[in-house]
C-alpha cells in the first residue's frame, strides 16, 4: 500500500534546501576571504606603530581578518589586501616597517594625519597610488621609491622632508603626478628626471631646490610649479608653452639664453618625430658625407687603442667588476648624478670638515689602460644608474617564508658538521656549509647551547621569525632555522666568495685583489644595510659585530652584511668584537650602541683603504692598531699616499682616496657623539661615487690625474 502524499511535509523540506543552497555562495565567500598571513601581519605592525588609534575601527594588533571583517579604510580582492585609505582620520605615530609585505597593494593613502618621523625605507613595492602629503614626515625622500616601477601617482609634499635628491627616478617611466612641494628638499634636480616620460604634473614648489631646471624641457608637462626655491639659469623654451606654469621666487637669469653646448642640438626633444620635410632635410648629401667620416674616425680611434693596449699593457690580475659580471648590478649612481654647481661639495653637511681638494696630487704615473679608470664609454657604464637599479629591484620575496629545517636534515647536509664542512667560527657559534642532494647550499650557523640555557624553542623561533624580517639588498638573507635536541640554528643563503676579510688578509701572490672602485662600491654597500638597521628598522637596530668577516660578497661582488640581528646573543658573551673593531667606549659588549657601529664600520673603511688588519702584532708596536697608526695620517696627502694598500700597485685616483679618508676619520672618532649617523656615512660615499662622474676635454691627455675622481 502506497502511503499518502505529505505536501505539506514535502514543501518544507523544499524550502529548507533553498535556503541551504542560498547561503551556500556565501560561506563559500566567507572560508575563502581569509586575509593572506604577510598582510594580517604587516598591518598589526601598522597598527602598533600608530599607537593602536580607536578611529580604525576593527584592527587589531595580534591577529585578525582584515579583509572577511572589514577593517576601516581595507579594501581586498580574494585574501589580498588591495587598498589601504587612512586619509584624514587624526593618525599620530609611524606606519611600521613591514609595509614590503604588502605586495598586493596598489592603492597607499595616509595623508592628511600628523604622522611623524622618517618614511619607511620599504613602501608596498608595487604600488600605482601614494599618498603621504600633509603629515609631519622628516628625513629624506626614500631611495626604494626607485624600485616602484608600477607608481603613476606620488605625493609627498607639506611634510619637513629635507636633504637632496638621488637618482631615482630612472625606472619610474610611468610616474604620472609627482609632488614634492612645500619641504626643505634642497640641491640640484637629478639627471633622472628626463625618465619621467609618462609624467603630466610635477609640483616643487617651496623648497630649497638650486640649479637649473634643464632635466625637465624634455619631459611631456601640461602643470608645473616650481615657484619659491633657489633655481638658476633661464627657462628652458620647452617649458613655456606649458598651460599652467608657476615660476616665479627664483633667481632667474636676465637677457637672452646662451646656445647649446657643442655636440648639443639646440632643440632638446629628441624623442618627438621629425616631419617629412624634416626627414628629407636630414638624410643630405652632407649630413650622410659626415656620417660616415665620423664612422671611419671611430674605426680608426679604436684599431689604435686596441693595438697599443696589447702591446703595452701588461695582463692585469685585479678582480673588477668588469671582469665578474657584465651585468654590473652594484653601480650606485649615474655619472650625471652631481651638475656643475655641486660638484664641490662632496661633504657639504659632514660638520663643516675641511676636504682635502686642495691638496697635492700624488703624481701617479699609472697608464689608465692598466685597469683602474676605464676609457669614458666604459667608465659611464661603470656608473651606470640604470643597472644599479636594475639588481636593487631584483623580485626578493617580500613575504615572510621560513623553512623549519629539522636536527636530522642538517646534520645530513653537513655531513654530521664535519670539520672539513667548517666555513668559520665566532663569538656566538660555528658556521657549516650544508649541501644538499638537488645541488642547493647553505650556510649553517650553530649557536653556541650557553647562550640560549634560559630560553625555550619558541623564543628562539621568534628570534629567528625577527631576523627574518630584516629585508634589504646588502644583508644576508635567512632562508631557515632549527630548533631541535638542544640545538638551535639559522640557516643562511650561501656566498661562494667568502668574507670581504678573506679577500684583504687571506690572499697571496696568485690572487686578485679588489680594484678601488669595487672597494668604494663595497663600503657604500655595508654602509647602506648598516643606515638600514639603524634608520629603516623600527626600533632600531645595533648590529654590534661589524666586521670584514661579517661582510660576504657574492658572485658578483656585492656585499652582504651578515649576523644582524643578533645583538641580543653577542651582549651575552664576556667577549668583544675583537681586537680593533672595539669603539672605545665598548668596555663591554652591553655598551654598545648605535654610534659603536658607526665607528666599527670605520675601521672596516680602512682595512679597504690600507688592507691591513685591525690589530697585526706582527707589525711594529706602533703600528699593530690600524686606527692609532692611521689616523694622524688621514689628512697629511703625501702620507695617505704611503698607507694605501700595496696590492692596488697605485691604481686609484688621489681625489677619491683622499675623500674616502675624510669619512674614516669621522668614523673613527674617539668620542661617539661627533661621530656622524649611519646616513650621512652613506650620503658621504654617494657623493664620493658621483663625484667619479668626469668630462673630458676631446684633446686632454688620459693621464690618471687629469679626473676630478
Amino acid at each position: 500500500m502506497v502511503p499518502p502524499f505529505n505536501f505539506r511535509r514535502t514543501s518544507l523540506w523544499i524550502v529548507i534546501v533553498v535556503i541551504l543552497q542560498a547561503l551556500t555562495p556565501t560561506t563559500i565567500t566567507l572560508v575563502h576571504s581569509k586575509t593572506d598571513g604577510p598582510d594580517v601581519s604587516a598591518l598589526n605592525v601598522m597598527y602598533g606603530s600608530l599607537s593602536s588609534p580607536s578611529q580604525l575601527d576593527g584592527w587589531k594588533s595580534s591577529g585578525g581578518d582584515p579583509c572577511g571583517e572589514s577593517w576601516e579604510g581595507i579594501k581586498c580582492s580574494g585574501s589580498s589586501v588591495t587598498e589601504i585609505d587612512l586619509s584624514g582620520l587624526r593618525l599620530s605615530g609611524s606606519m611600521g616597517y613591514q609595509l614590503s609585505s604588502l605586495t598586493s597593494v596598489t592603492y597607499f593613502d595616509l595623508s592628511n594625519n600628523n604622522l611623524k618621523n622618517d618614511i619607511p625605507y620599504q613602501l608596498p613595492p608595487n604600488a600605482a597610488h601614494i599618498d603621504l602629503s600633509k603629515n609631519n614626515f622628516t628625513g629624506g625622500v626614500p631611495y626604494s621609491l626607485s624600485q616602484m616601477k608600477d607608481l603613476e601617482y606620488l605625493n609627498i609634499g607639506h611634510n619637513q622632508l629635507k636633504g637632496q635628491l638621488s637618482e631615482m627616478f630612472v625606472q619610474l617611466s610611468k610616474l604620472k603626478e609627482l609632488d614634492l612641494s612645500f619641504n626643505t628638499l634642497s640641491g640640484n634636480l637629478p639627471q633622472s628626471f628626463r625618465n619621467l616620460t609618462s609624467l603630466t604634473k610635477l609640483h616643487l614648489q617651496n623648497n630649497q631646490f638650486s640649479g637649473s631646471i634643464n632635466p625637465l624641457a624634455d619631459l611631456s608637462l601640461n602643470d608645473l610649479n616650481v615657484a619659491n626655491n633657489e633655481f638658476t639659469g633661464w627657462i628652458p623654451d620647452e617649458l613655456k608653452d606649458i598651460n599652467n606654469i608657476e615660476t616665479g621666487g627664483n633667481s632667474w637669469s636676465s637677457g637672452p639664453a646662451p646656445p647649446p653646448p657643442p655636440g648639443q642640438k639646440s632643440n632638446p626633444h629628441a624623442h618627438k618625430p621629425l616631419s617629412k620635410g624634416d626627414e628629407k632635410s636630414g638624410l643630405s648629401g652632407a649630413a650622410i658625407a659626415g656620417i660616415v667620416f665620423g664612422v671611419l674616425l671611430a674605426l680608426v680611434l679604436v684599431i689604435a687603442l686596441f693595438t697599443r693596449r696589447r702591446s703595452s699593457t701588461p695582463p692585469s690580475h685585479f678582480i673588477d667588476e668588469d671582469r665578474v659580471s657584465q651585468r654590473r648590478p652594484f653601480t650606485p649612481l649615474a655619472s650625471q648624478e652631481l651638475s656643475n654647481d655641486s660638484r664641490s661639495e662632496i661633504l657639504k653637511d659632514f660638520r663643516g670638515l675641511k676636504s682635502s681638494d686642495s691638496s697635492s696630487s700624488l703624481g701617479l704615473q699609472s697608464s689608465l689602460s692598466m685597469g683602474l679608470m676605464p676609457t669614458p664609454l666604459d667608465h659611464t657604464k661603470s656608473f651606470d644608474d640604470g643597472e644599479f637599479v636594475n639588481h636593487m629591484s631584483i623580485k626578493r620575496s617580500s613575504s615572510i617564508r621560513m623553512t623549519c629545517y629539522s636536527w636530522a636534515d642538517l646534520q645530513t647536509a653537513t655531513g654530521n658538521f664535519a670539520t672539513g664542512r667548517l666555513l668559520g667560527e665566532g663569538t656566538i657559534g660555528r658556521v657549516y656549509r650544508a649541501k644538499y642532494a638537488d645541488g642547493k647550499v647553505f650556510a649553517v650557523k650553530k649557536i653556541d647551547s650557553s647562550l640560549l640555557q634560559d630560553r625555550q624553542g619558541g623564543d628562539f623561533a621568534q628570534i629567528a621569525s625577527n631576523i627574518s624580517k630584516l629585508r634589504h639588498p646588502n644583508i644576508a638573507e635567512l632562508v631557515g632555522y632549527c630548533s631541535e635536541q638542544g640545538q638551535n640554528m639559522l640557516v643562511h643563503e650561501y656566498y661562494r666568495n667568502g668574507s670581504l676579510h678573506e679577500f684583504l688578509h687571506l690572499s697571496d701572490d696568485f690572487s686578485k685583489p679588489l680594484t678601488w672602485n669595487t672597494r668604494v662600491r663595497i663600503a657604500l654597500g655595508t654602509a647602506r644595510a648598516v643606515e638600514y638597521l639603524h634608520e629603516g628598522c623600527s626600533p632600531s637596530s645595533v648590529h654590534k659585530n661589524i666586521k670584514s668577516s661579517n661582510i660576504l660578497l657574492d658572485t658578483e661582488l656585492n656585499p652582504r652584511l651578515c649576523e644582524c640581528g643578533l645583538a641580543t646573543f653577542h651582549q651575552q658573551t664576556s667577549q668583544n668584537l675583537g681586537s680593533g673593531y672595539n669603539a672605545p667606549e665598548c668596555t663591554k659588549p652591553s655598551a654598545y650602541t648605535l654610534k659603536s657601529d658607526v665607528y666599527s664600520f670605520g675601521v672596516v673603511m680602512l682595512e679597504l683603504l690600507t688592507g691591513r688588519m685591525p690589530f697585526d702584532s706582527s707589525k711594529p708596536r706602533l703600528e699593530q692598531s690600524l686606527v692609532r697608526w692611521a689616523i694622524p695620517q688621514l689628512h697629511d696627502i703625501d702620507a695617505l699616499g704611503r698607507m694605501v694598500d700595496p696590492a692596488l700597485r697605485g691604481l686609484y685616483p688621489p681625489k677619491s682616496v683622499s675623500r674616502f679618508a675624510d669619512v674614516i676619520a669621522l668614523c673613527v672618532q674617539p668620542e661617539p657623539e661627533f661621530r656622524p649617523p649611519m646616513s650621512e656615512v652613506v650620503e658621504a660615499l654617494v657623493r664620493l661615487v658621483q663625484r667619479s662622474s668626469f668630462r673630458e676635454d676631446p684633446g686632454a691627455s688620459r693621464r690618471m690625474d687629469d679626473y676630478d675622481c
